[in-house]
């Protein structure tokens, strides 16, 4: 009941966004029945049934080539809807600001043409004289834009003698100067005019943004460095250096050849151990287990290393699993190894708790020598008050993206304690990666991905 609840409430208010964003990208700039209205119309349709089609696809189990298809223009749509509306948003305070400006240049000039002081008060007051009688509908507006270009916005229309109360006068006669004088162009109105210059930089600035996102996410994860020192860490360890990855997410859009740059971008760091920190895949084993397959060529001096995040536990946990120790790589289901010099340990995703297979702290650090120094590898920066009480020196998380889309960074603090980089919470050291891919949308705005390489610091060196 709660859930259908809450999907009328997400419904309704992308209803309502969708019609805002028609309503100042077409209805406010396109004339009825033109081509332009009629396209933008069915695109207002099209679009978001793209993105719910990108969204419930692979849950449903539609076939994988369907949900590639869905998934190209139905996630970047979400994406574009977002930066489309701040835009816009933006655009409504500049909006009046234009109108009021343009209102004065047309009092001016026309009090210049007339010869009235430009300091009366109709032209003051930044609109056009009122005509008892007048009416200015939008529709009127909007066939005036039909023709080519857009010229000076347009004065208040003058009442016909139909509309002048009593009776109707002969019309004067026309001087006779005025016959050789051309008519006037027709042109648009002030109010058109405006919203053509604000919504043509809100869809410039949005699909801008998107684009730009969307670059950075496709060409791959830049390399961050951070040292970590750890008062447990004997000397021997000193400079023990770990590549962190997480948040890959192959799937129906992020394929074999962003594994394949993300394995070449670590390989080029020469790390001593690999910790692959959940959200490999969205998908089955069967539709994205070659996709997978470059991982089998990580090299570290100590081996990869691989948890769960709640994303394996949509597309099948255990064969993700069996697939990623068949490419080389440990999974480490609560549990631990040693390293040179420190315990490394990995827990499974609170995801799993659905399937009896969540993390289990005990298993993985109960029994262990709490002289040596504990590096934890978790995808949710949500157990690390588990981690505090458990003696670890480290724990090593993802999940979050960094927000991923700004302002997304501002809804993920309210549900992390860390949404991006290095804290401490008490004796605990916690780091957070933004990923090195993308989740839903293939775009980045304000959180770029990346691979960061821990350098372990002891402080006996």
């Amino acid at each position: 009941m709660v859930f259908a609840l809450v999907a009328l409430v997400v419904l309704a208010l992308l209803g309502a966004v969708h019609r805002y964003v028609w309503r100042r990208f077409v209805g406010d700039t396109t004339a009825p029945g033109s081509r332009l209205r009629r396209a933008g119309t069915v695109a207002a349709f099209v679009l978001p049934l793209l993105s719910v089609g990108a969204m419930t696809s692979g849950r449903v189990g539609a076939p994988f080539w369907l949900q590639q298809v869905l998934a190209w223009p139905g996630f970047l749509w979400l994406a574009c809807l977002l930066y489309l509306t701040l835009a816009l948003l933006v655009g409504e305070v500049v909006r009046p600001v234009l109108l009021r400006i343009l209102a004065r240049r047309d009092a001016a000039r026309a009090g210049a043409e007339s010869g009235t002081p430009a300091g009366t008060p109709a032209e003051t007051s930044g609109t056009p004289t009122e005509v008892p009688g007048e009416t200015r509908p939008r529709t009127e507006e909007l066939v005036a834009s039909g023709s080519a270009g857009v010229s000076a916005p347009s004065e208040a229309v003058a009442p016909t003698a139909s509309d002048a109360p009593g009776p109707v006068a002969e019309p004067e006669a026309e001087p006779a100067a005025s016959t050789s004088a051309p008519a006037p162009a027709p042109h648009t109105s002030r109010r058109l005019f405006v919203s053509r210059v604000v919504g043509g930089a809100a869809a410039a600035a949005g699909l801008a943004t998107v684009g730009y996102g969307a670059y950075g996410v496709l060409r791959g994860p830049s390399v961050r460095r951070i040292t970590v020192p750890l008062a447990k860490l004997p000397r021997a360890a000193h400079g023990f250096r770990i590549a962190v990855v997480s948040d890959i997410h192959i799937g129906p859009i992020l394929g074999r050849a962003h594994t394949r740059r993300i394995v070449d971008t670590i390989n080029a760091t020469s790390p001593d151990l690999v910790a692959v920190v959940g959200d490999l895949v969205d998908g089955s084993v069967a539709d994205l287990g070659s996709a997978a397959e470059p991982l089998a060529a990580l090299r570290a001096r100590h081996g990869s290393y691989f948890v769960t995040g709640n994303h394996e536990y949509f597309s099948g946990a255990e064969q993700w699993v069996d697939h990623v120790r068949e490419l080389g790589l440990v999974p480490l289901e609560n549990a631990r190894v040693e390293i040179a010099g420190f315990d490394l340990a990995g827990v499974n995703d609170i995801a799993g708790e659905t399937e009896g297979q969540g993390p289990d702290f005990g298993s993985a650090l109960g029994d262990r020598d709490r002289g040596r120094a504990a590096v934890l590898m978790a995808h949710q920066p949500v157990v690390i008050h588990d981690a505090v009480e458990h003696g670890v020196d480290l724990q090593l998380s993802g999940h979050t993206h960094g927000g991923q889309l700004w302002p997304g960074n501002l809804l993920a603090e309210l549900a992390n304690p860390t949404v991006a980089g290095l804290e401490r919470y008490g004796d605990t050291q916690l780091f957070v990666s933004r990923g090195a891919g993308a989740w839903g949308p293939p775009v980045r705005v304000g959180a770029p991905s990346d691979i960061t390489v821990v350098e372990l610091a002891s402080r006996q060196a």
